[in-house]
């Protein structure tokens, strides 16, 4: 029995060993990703594709590149242009040129290395450079601009240094987004108080044309009020004008009306006054019809 299990013991280990060859035979490149083989050392220009390859045990070495969209956030403090500190957060997404994987790794490394050795300096110096262009307010006001200057500076500092390295494209840029832009306590305060002058201001200006409507209106209301007096005054002036000249027409038609209006207006009472020149209070002959002679 002893004998049979030291007997199976080498084979054991022939199998344990030649399983672990078996191991070393093959790779699986996972999704999203390219392999790259190092073989004893030196990188093989051509990557190997997502799935399961062949390889020579114990020579060939494969490294997985992820090829698939990578973000990665940046924070740059600089100055702009009226010298006030601003911290610009950004966001930037990148890839890595699958067929040009292997170079890549060769000229710069992993893909580690790629966002450390180029995209965050990219970023870096790309922030500062435009920063530097517009004053801490116009970086608010003009924020699309300030991110399309910011994306053309990052793209133009990775080609420039892919181009230096023979890896043009190797590379490429999908999006910038500034996340968020940073001031100092100093300049946050100075903006509060401008923002509350300015509204100050402007309720200062709306109270005031508030005033002067109020004024205008109650102006047009007097003046409307002055307009229909004086039409009223005008219109009573015609009509007492209109019925002393029919008074008057008539009278120079019918003048015992006079007589008649006396009449209406006494009080039945004769005036004590005697004399032979007295004029009488009636004539009321002249009030009788006249008679027209016989024929």
């Amino acid at each position: 029995m002893n004998t049979a299990l030291k007997g199976l013991v080498p084979v054991a280990i022939l199998i344990i060993l030649a399983l672990s060859l078996l191991g070393t035979t093959y790779v699986i490149v996972e999704a999203g990703h390219v392999g790259v083989v190092k073989r004893l050392g030196a990188v093989q220009s051509e990557p190997l594709v997502e799935g399961f390859h062949f390889k020579r045990p114990f020579i060939d070495e494969v490294q997985q590149v992820d090829v698939r969209l990578i973000p990665i956030n940046a924070k740059a403090t600089a100055a702009s242009k009226d010298l006030q500190t601003v911290s610009t957060e950004v966001n930037v997404a990148y890839s890595v040129n699958g067929a040009l994987a292997p170079v890549t790794y060769q000229r710069i490394g992993s893909t580690e290395n790629v966002a450390a050795a180029l995209i965050e300096p990219a970023i870096q110096e790309s922030v500062k450079a435009v920063t530097a262009q517009y004053t801490a307010e116009e970086l608010v006001t003009k924020r699309a601009v300030v991110k399309q200057a910011i994306q053309q500076a990052i793209e133009s500092f990775i080609n420039n240094t892919l181009q230096e390295k023979g890896i043009g494209n190797a590379v490429q840029l999908a999006n910038v987004a500034i996340t968020d832009f940073a001031f100092s306590e100093e300049f946050n305060r100075a903006i509060e108080a401008k923002v509350k002058a300015e509204q100050e201001a402007l309720r200062a200006k709306n109270e005031k044309l508030m005033r002067v409507t109020q004024a205008e209106a109650a102006a047009a209301e007097r003046q409307l009020q002055a307009d229909a007096e004086a039409y009223s005054t005008e219109v009573q002036s015609k009509a007492r004008a209109d019925a002393i000249k029919r008074e008057a027409d008539a009278l120079r038609e019918s003048p015992q009306i006079i007589q008649l209006r006396a009449i209406e207006k006494w009080d039945g009472i004769l005036p004590r006054i005697q004399g032979s020149g007295v004029t009488p209070f009636l004539n009321l002959g002249s009030l009788e019809p006249e008679q027209k002679p016989q024929p």
